[in-house]
């Protein structure tokens, strides 16, 4: 018998189908979801699909809604994707995941997305109502899995109250502080007709811009004009206000070095002000050096307060006790958190810290003059500091990172993308180089040109790059024309099936493939736990080998431009040298700015596997040459670190996950 050949049609486009799907005669439960993003101006919802989601996903299908369902291939991309587009927005992502499977999938990034407050709307389509009990195929208790990582977390008793929760949601994720919000709704109440007058009228909007407190701020800034040497710290909340200008201001006053939180979200000070120091370190040695000889702090935004892997109660605490703490921020959950602050002001801080200001100058701090111009000459030595290590850099073999961000920062500026580019960091391994050279500085460039998250948990550049890339500018007035997502190796496997959707959805984004051919991060991190419990009372502990194999990508040798081609990446190359990073990352941007598919950039940082180190000094070489980002605090760090009882571990070593 012989199989009729059936005729091949040409494959339709998403606006295709969109362009020629029926009209909606009947309104069903749905189409609350909406009502909401039409009265938001939300346009993208993001998801895998699966049977119980079919019923929103197909309202994506009518014009009249003004919504794109964007496909992924893994729920993780999905809420990466959401959080990209949230981030450049200010508005809730949405995104629709699929019963017990979908939420757990997510939940890497649903952490990243809690702890830096990204706002997000979490559609889950349980089971049937009347099923549920039963323990049908995928279902779970939903809300339990998803409570600890959300602001609030509901399902839906009846589908009369869909419109209720559903604006409840809404509010609940934009009203500061920003965060996730979960809501399960069995599938079957989805699809309940309603009246065409039943509609969801809005959502209620809570202005983030209120201010603190007069007699707090009074009280704070008594205590900031009265400091002998402060020092500020920048967290998230100051980059989510669009704050530096106001903050530069009080800096100057102060005379106060500015360093942000590690793993900072934004760039939450811009880096062409020498008052900038950039991120904390990541060990607690290194922390208390940078704190020690400070007598006042003023917390701004600062909700990351222990981004450290190792830490001991004997080696005492991260802030010294004779330190006074001054807080201010838009949550309470932040003021006074794990230290006590003699001053806190619960406040928007873009709102507030104008009114700070003003009662700081009136009185500033004795030698703010000193210490401002002591931090233009540290300015100085260490840009050329930077020059010189970018030289050395330049006649090594392999391809140290600083020469990869220094050619990315001409790019930016010879092609005027200053105010129209956002980088995306998950090169954990390498991120100084990109902080200190890319121009995320007052010169066209916003706190939302830089993309990372508080959270650490792997996977969540890559995807979004995709949120971003679908958004043309951000809330803050900066533009999306150039996506840049450096990501190591080991991180970039997490998801590599973003490049479909990339693809798929036409967005021309540039990754660049830190490639040192092992997980590098943690054998920086092997190096801290030895040299932190190796020689510690009770301790004791040393690996069998200080070269596990488990931490190496070898045997066989990956190939990340033909795994980025298999999923539709077409383009993309394979870079060995210093003296090809330029021309490569030309023809990388030439691609992306002129064509509707991404480019991929392997950049050898290391040729072969690297051999493991032998010493906390030979962790690896171009970390120990390369120059700190903080220095006003060099010396007191560096006699910390030395003086810790783990040894002298660089201070420019990343934090390791």
């Amino acid at each position: 018998m012989t199989t009729p050949q059936v005729a091949q049609t040409p494959r339709q486009t998403s606006d295709d189908v969109i362009e020629h799907a029926f009209d909606q005669s009947t309104r069903w439960t749905r189409d609350y979801v909406f009502d909401i993003l039409k009265d938001l101006g939300i346009h993208y919802i993001f998801g895998v699909p699966g049977t119980n989601e079919i019923p929103i996903i197909d309202g994506t299908s009518y014009p009249e809604n003004g919504v794109r369902y964007i496909e992924c291939l893994h729920e993780n991309i999905a809420i990466g994707a959401a959080m990209g587009s949230a981030r450049m927005t200010g508005k809730p992502g949405v995104l629709v995941v699929h019963v017990t499977p979908g939420i757990a999938h997510s939940i890497g990034n649903l952490f990243n997305a809690y702890r830096s407050q990204v706002p997000l709307v979490i559609l889950c389509c349980q089971q049937q109502n009347e099923l549920v009990t039963q323990e049908p195929l995928l279902a779970s208790n939903l809300v339990d899995l998803a409570r600890q990582y959300t602001k609030w977390a509901h399902e839906v008793r009846t589908p009369d109250e869909i419109p209720l929760v559903l604006q409840r949601a809404f509010k609940e994720a934009m009203a500061p502080p920003n965060g996730p919000v979960f809501v399960s709704i069995p599938w079957d109440f989805t699809m309940v007709a309603i009246e065409d007058e039943a509609k969801v009228k809005g959502v209620t909007r809570i202005s983030p811009h209120f201010t603190g407190d007069d007699a707090s701020i009074r009280q704070a800034a008594a205590i900031l004009s009265s400091a002998k040497n402060p020092v500020i710290v920048a967290g998230d909340a100051v980059g989510y206000a669009d704050a530096w200008a106001e903050l530069q201001e009080l800096a100057t006053v102060m005379g106060a070095p500015v360093v942000l939180q590690c793993f900072s979200s934004l760039a939450n000070y811009p880096n062409n002000d020498y008052h900038w120091q950039g991120e904390l370190p990541g060990s607690q040695a290194g922390v208390q050096g940078v704190f020690k000889d400070h007598d006042v702090a003023f917390l701004i935004g600062f909700g990351a307060q222990a981004q450290l892997a190792v830490f001991k109660y004997s080696d005492g605490p991260l802030f010294p006790p004779a330190l006074k703490q001054v807080y201010l921020t838009n949550n309470t959950w932040d003021i006074g958190k794990n230290y006590y602050g003699e001053a806190a002001v619960f406040g928007d801080i873009k709102a507030t810290l104008p009114i700070l200001n003003g009662y700081v100058k009136q009185t500033p701090p004795e030698g703010a003059d000193a210490r401002n111009e002591k931090m233009r000459m540290l300015a100085e030595k260490r840009t050329a500091d930077w020059d010189e290590y970018h030289q050395e850099a330049m006649e090594q073999e392999e391809i140290w990172s600083v020469v990869i961000a220094k050619a990315l920062k001409e790019e930016i500026e010879g092609r005027k993308l200053e105010d129209n580019f956002v980088y995306v960091h998950e090169a954990v391994s390498d991120g100084a180089p990109f902080q200190y050279y890319l121009p995320f500085g007052n010169n066209g460039a916003k706190p939302v040109s830089y993309y990372c998250v508080s959270g650490g948990s792997l996977g969540w550049s890559m995807p979004a790059s995709l949120g971003i890339k679908l958004e043309d500018k951000s809330s803050q007035g900066t533009g999306t024309k150039l996506v840049v997502n450096a990501v190591g190796d080991g991180s970039s496997l997490f998801y590599p099936q973003t490049y479909w959707t990339a693809a798929h959805e036409q967005l021309p984004i540039l990754y660049i493939i830190t490639n040192n051919q092992e997980y590098h991060t943690l054998q920086l991190g092997l190096q801290q736990v030895v040299g932190a419990y190796g020689n510690a009372p009770g301790y004791g502990w040393k690996p069998k080998t200080m070269d596990p194999p488990y931490l190496r990508l070898e045997r066989p040798k990956l190939d990340f431009v033909s795994l980025a081609k298999a999923f539709g990446g077409e383009h993309g190359e394979v870079v060995k040298t210093p003296a090809a990073v330029k021309d490569a990352l030309k023809r990388g941007i030439e691609h992306v700015l002129t064509h509707a598919t991404s480019y991929i950039l392997d950049m050898r940082i290391a040729g072969n596997t690297p051999t493991a180190p032998t010493t906390s000094d030979s962790i690896t070489g171009y970390y120990c040459k390369q120059p700190v980002l903080d220095y006003y605090h060099l010396e007191a760090v560096k006699s910390e670190l030395l003086s810790a009882q783990n040894g002298y571990i660089p201070s420019n070593v990343p934090s390791f996950f």
